[in-house]
């Protein structure tokens, strides 16, 4: 196929991403809004096995009592518990049944548009014959990219499906973003990117972001799921099948704790970058002062979890402070700034 082609093909599979983000995001959005509460082994109680084993206990005794006047009505009545077990069964087969096929639709949706996406990157790269990110539209789709693959594997490891939409909603606004305002066409680079550094700092720095969402995403689940247990309404609706706070900070540590060295990487990588192209390791350059300022926001949220013990709200504000430097350092300073870094 020709560069053009390729082109094409790219463009094609980015609006086939797009419409299956948004339909997964919809999918991820049913299976929280209408399955049910979380089962005992999430919630740490198993009160509906208790109460059909202290149903069948006393469906016992009642037989067993059958020796008197009313034997004929308690072995009627334990006779008719099976039916009306079997019934509750039924349904909470068919409500699990509901819950599976969302999660199922979302998951599978989720990962063809995870497959096109990947589409996209690499037949960009075949047709400009370079890495996929040298300029805002590809950077910021690239981003999308990591912060989806983010996702799925952390909903792989810790069976965080409830993430799934927000994720989406994120990345459907992020690829909008990219095709509406940031679009470029394929061509080539500026002489300063026509270096092997891109395909390291470059790549170390979107897979950070990308993380990084994914642990701002829960970090934002966690304020709000605590703003409404102080209102006494965490365990209604929507919210009631949404983790424990302790659970959602968790998540957003651990992530965090990931993505933190690769930025650290990205910018200690740039710097080697910035000498070999402008003679200098560090010239207070916008990006790289607000690249310092997000790596000094996150650093000091897990110094504050290590070594003062700040859990909870202390250390969600932190974290959604560096989460806001890291937002600006990529919208914020590319337009509002000049600098070594415009041509990006």
């Amino acid at each position: 196929m020709s560069s053009a082609e390729l082109a094409e093909l790219s463009d094609k599979l980015m609006l086939s991403t797009v419409v299956l983000y948004i339909v997964a995001m919809v999918a991820y959005a049913a299976d929280l809004g209408f399955r049910r509460r979380p089962a005992a082994a999430e919630t740490g109680a198993d009160a509906e096995a208790e109460v059909k084993a202290q149903v069948k206990a006393e469906a016992k005794v009642l037989v067993g009592a059958g020796a008197g006047g009313d034997a004929q009505a308690a072995a009627e009545t334990a006779a008719c518990e099976p039916a009306a077990e079997a019934t509750a069964g039924a349904e909470q087969d068919e409500t699990a049944g509901n819950r599976v096929e969302w999660a199922r639709l979302a998951v599978v949706l989720n990962v063809l548009g995870w497959g096109a996406h990947l589409g996209v990157l690499v037949t960009r790269a075949a047709a400009a014959g370079r890495w996929p990110w040298a300029n805002m539209y590809e950077f910021l789709t690239a981003i999308a990219f990591a912060a989806v693959t983010a996702f799925l594997i952390v909903m792989w490891r810790f069976r965080a499906r409830f993430l799934g939409a927000f994720v989406m909603l994120a990345a459907v606004v992020a690829l909008g973003i990219a095709n509406i305002w940031l679009y470029n066409s394929v061509g080539p680079v500026v002489p300063a990117l026509n270096s092997y550094w891109i395909a390291i700092h470059v790549t170390a720095a979107i897979v950070a972001t990308g993380a990084f969402t994914v642990a701002g995403a829960s970090t934002i689940l966690y304020m709000l799921k605590s703003r409404q247990e102080a209102r006494g309404k965490a365990g209604e609706g929507v919210w009631a099948r949404i983790p424990a706070t302790d659970v959602l900070d968790r998540m957003a540590f651990r992530v965090t704790t990931f993505a933190f060295p690769i930025w650290t990487a990205a910018i200690i990588m740039g710097a080697i970058w910035a000498d070999e192209a402008w003679g200098r390791y560090w010239g207070w350059d916008p990006k790289e002062i607000w690249s310092f300022v997000t790596w000094i926001g996150y650093a000091a949220y897990l110094h504050a979890r290590a070594t003062a013990g700040w859990k909870g709200r202390r250390a969600a504000i932190l974290s959604l402070v560096a989460f806001a430097a890291l937002l600006f350092n990529f919208f914020g300073v590319n337009y509002m700034f000049s600098g070594l870094h415009s041509y990006a």
